[in-house]
């Protein structure tokens, strides 16, 4: 599970940011959203502008960096800190998988190249490589001094971990491998004018498609009605292998082209919910800026249920209610800083209070 991550230098974030899902608190209520004494599921609310997505952007920086996962190609554009882009911007992640503690830091210049890289495991340092020195602990990782000398000059931008993973026989079990396969099953995704997700496939699928090829005509007209009340009748006879229609009436209608906005974000999100079986971690960018304020609550629902990290970004305060989370899963992202709600005031938060009428009337302060 990621259990913390900060950023410094990526676009807005000038000074370190850092998110902590390591701290819980002793809330006995929806304890669903708690892992392992991690946080697993949450909403981080912010005023437009606050940064929400460009921090879950950061966050997805090590897809990049570790998987041939797909990616944006524009991500890249104003990267580093406009009012200096002499700068690096560094990303720190601290994984926890079973007994053990992994952090990983790197840095990257304006351009994405890597400069310097940090692994350590339960506090103990496994490589670092600063300023064109490497010093790697040969117990675990014998290397000659030749390829030692190449990975310090490091002209080609060769990540450390990337070597490890590709130049020796690890067992199944191994920390780098856990790290690999869980940095490769993490998928950030949203849906606004265009469909957009970053990591956990390589492909681009047809939505329609997919539906069909799997059979799941009638399973997806049951979700529909389910979290949103909608019925749709699907025409069997019209539709063809990548193209749904549903009955209108004595006629048919081409599906994708003819519904509203949010029936076009559920239509994504029930491919996704199809697909995170093996997923590790998914953030979802502004999850509900077409949904109903309650269609939104029946939503989170269904993608809190996962066994995964779920997180989500939002401006609906009807979700800031703890009949769906607590105080300890709901954040505010405000002036470079991101924040549970109970860190935000010195009012001890309790099941029976009103978290949306406390935040509107300005009892938080990150």
């Amino acid at each position: 599970m990621l259990i913390k991550f900060s950023v410094k230098n990526f676009r807005g974030f000038t000074d370190r940011i850092e998110w902590d899902l390591s701290c819980p608190s002793n809330y006995s209520f929806n304890t669903y959203a708690i892992k392992d004494d991690v946080i697993k599921n949450g909403i981080i609310y912010g005023p437009n502008g606050s940064g929400k997505t460009n921090f879950s952007e950061a966050l997805f920086d090590i897809v990049y960096h570790m998987t041939q996962k797909y990616k944006k190609v524009e991500y890249f554009q104003n990267y580093v800190y406009a009012g200096d882009t002499r700068l690096n911007v560094i990303f720190e992640y601290t994984f926890k998988f079973d007994n053990q503690l992994i952090e990983y830091v790197y840095s990257k210049n304006a351009s994405g190249a890597l400069v310097d890289e940090l692994l350590k495991v339960n506090g103990a340092t496994i490589f670092k490589r600063i300023g064109g020195v490497l010093d790697l602990d040969e117990n675990q990782f014998p290397i000659n001094k030749d390829a030692k000398r190449n990975l310090e000059m490091n002209a080609n931008s060769i990540s450390i971990v990337n070597y490890l993973l590709t130049s020796y026989p690890l067992a199944g079990d191994h920390y780098l491998i856990r790290m690999r396969d869980f940095v490769n099953s993490m998928l950030w995704f949203r849906c606004l004018k265009t469909n957009e997700y970053i990591g956990f496939d390589n492909v681009v699928t047809i939505l329609d498609e997919y539906i069909i090829k799997n059979k799941l005509i009638q399973d997806f007209s049951d979700f529909l009605f389910n979290v949103s009340g909608q019925k749709f009748i699907f025409d069997l006879e019209k539709s063809t292998d990548k193209q749904l229609f549903w009955k209108v009436g004595g006629g048919s209608l081409y599906f994708d082209s003819t519904i509203s906005t949010g029936t076009q974000s559920l239509h994504l999100l029930y491919y996704w919910l199809k697909n995170l079986n093996y997923a590790s971690f998914v953030f979802i960018d502004e999850f509900d800026a077409f949904y109903h304020y309650k269609l939104a609550f029946e939503v989170c629902k269904q993608l809190f249920n996962l066994n995964c990290q779920v997180f989500t970004s939002s401006h609906n305060t009807y979700l800031m209610t703890n009949d769906l989370l607590r105080p300890d899963c709901n954040f505010i992202l405000q002036n470079n800083k991101i924040k549970p709600l109970q860190a935000c005031t010195d009012k001890e938060l309790r099941f029976g209070h009103n978290m949306e009428k406390l935040f509107r009337g300005g009892a938080f302060e990150v």
